[in-house]
C-alpha cells in the first residue's frame, strides 16, 4: 500500500500540479504568523514551543487521522495517504521552474531564464552568465527534488500513516520561514534550522547515495568525502557534492547574485555546467527515483512473504 500510494500520488502530481503557494505555504503562513504573534513575545523558548506544538500535534493527529480511517475502511486510508503525499511533496512544482530554465538556456533567451531563476531562488540572479544559471539551476533542482520528495517519501515510509510526510513538510517550511530573513538569528531560527537538519540527516545521506548508485559512483564518493565539508549549508552539503561527482559537473564556485558576487567553494569535477548538464541531471533524479521504488517493492514483497 506504501509503494502504490506513493506512485499515485507522484502521478497525480505529473497530471495535474498543486499550487504550492496557495494550498500549502499561505495558510502555514498565516498559522506562523498568528502563533508567533499570540504567543511567541520574541522569546526563542516560545519559538521552540510553537515549532514543537505544530510539527508534534500536526504527525499526531495524522497518524490518529489515518488509524480512525484505517478502522473505517482501508480505502480510506489509502485515499489518505495519497492526499496527503500529494499536499505535502510539491516535485511537479520544483520541476516547472527547472525545464523552463533548461529550455531558455536551449532557446538561448537568457533574459527569460535569469527571471526564472530568481523567482525560483527567490534571489537577483538578473547578472548570473549562462554557466551559472545552468549551475544554480541545478543545484537548486538537487535539494528541491530531495526536499519535495525522497526525504517526504522517507518519512511517509518510516512512521504510521502519512505522518512522517507531514513532520517532514512542516520541519522543512519551519526551516525556511524561520531560519532565513530578519528570523534567521533568532533562537527560533537557529532551532528551526538545527531541528530540520537532524531530521533531514539520514535522508539526505541515503538521497546523496542513490545519486552515487545511478551516475559516477567514484566521483560522487570522492567529491562528498572531500568537499561537502567545505559547503556552509550541512543540510544540502552531501547532496550537492554528491550530485555533482555523480554528474561530473563543477558546481559551487563564485556567482553574481543579487547585485553582488557571492565567494563559494567548488564542489564537483569535470566540466562548467550547461544545458546539457541540466538535461543529465533530470536523468539522474528519475534513476534515483526508480531505484528507491524498486527498493521499496522488494521490501514489501520481502514482508508480504515472511508474513
Amino acid at each position: 500500500m506504501t509503494l502504490f500510494a506513493l506512485i499515485i500520488a507522484l502521478l497525480i502530481e505529473q497530471i495535474r500540479p498543486l499550487p504550492v503557494d496557495r494550498w500549502v505555504l499561505q495558510p502555514l503562513r498565516k498559522l506562523s504568523r498568528s502563533l508567533l504573534e499570540r504567543f511567541g513575545d520574541g522569546q526563542a523558548t516560545h519559538g521552540r514551543l510553537i515549532w514543537v506544538g505544530v510539527v508534534v500535534l500536526g504527525s499526531l493527529l495524522t497518524a490518529v487521522l489515518h488509524y480512525l480511517l484505517w478502522e473505517m475502511h482501508p480505502v480510506l486510508a489509502f485515499a489518505f495517504n495519497v492526499v496527503v503525499l500529494f499536499l505535502t511533496m510539491g516535485f511537479r512544482h520544483e520541476g516547472r521552474f527547472f525545464s523552463g530554465i533548461h529550455l531558455a538556456l536551449r532557446m538561448g533567451d537568457m533574459e527569460h531564464a535569469r527571471a526564472l531563476l530568481s523567482e525560483w531562488r527567490g534571489r537577483d540572479c538578473g547578472e548570473a552568465d549562462a554557466s551559472e544559471v545552468a549551475r544554480l539551476a541545478i543545484e537548486q533542482i538537487l535539494v528541491s527534488t530531495h526536499r519535495s520528495l525522497f526525504g517526504v517519501a522517507f518519512w511517509f515510509v518510516i512512521l504510521p500513516g502519512p505522518s512522517g510526510a507531514v513532520m517532514y513538510r512542516l520541519a522543512r517550511f519551519f526551516a525556511d520561514e524561520w531560519g532565513h530573513g530578519v528570523q534567521a538569528e533568532s533562537g527560533a531560527g537557529r532551532f528551526a534550522r538545527r531541528a530540520f537538519e537532524l531530521i533531514d540527516w539520514l535522508p539526505a545521506w541515503l538521497t546523496a547515495a542513490s545519486f552515487s548508485v545511478v551516475g559516477d559512483f567514484e566521483g560522487a564518493i570522492y567529491c562528498r568525502r572531500t568537499q561537502a565539508v567545505l559547503w556552509p549549508d550541512k543540510s544540502s552539503a552531501i547532496l550537492l557534492a554528491s550530485g555533482a561527482g555523480a554528474l561530473g559537473v563543477r558546481l559551487g564556485m563564485p556567482i553574481h547574485e543579487s547585485g553582488g558576487f557571492v565567494d563559494r567553494p567548488e564542489l564537483g569535477q569535470g566540466d562548467e555546467a550547461d544545458a546539457d548538464h541540466m538535461q543529465s541531471t533530470v536523468g539522474l533524479i528519475w534513476r534515483a527515483l526508480l531505484v528507491c521504488l524498486f527498493l521499496l517493492a522488494l521490501l514489501g514483497l520481502a514482508g508480504w512473504v515472511g508474513g
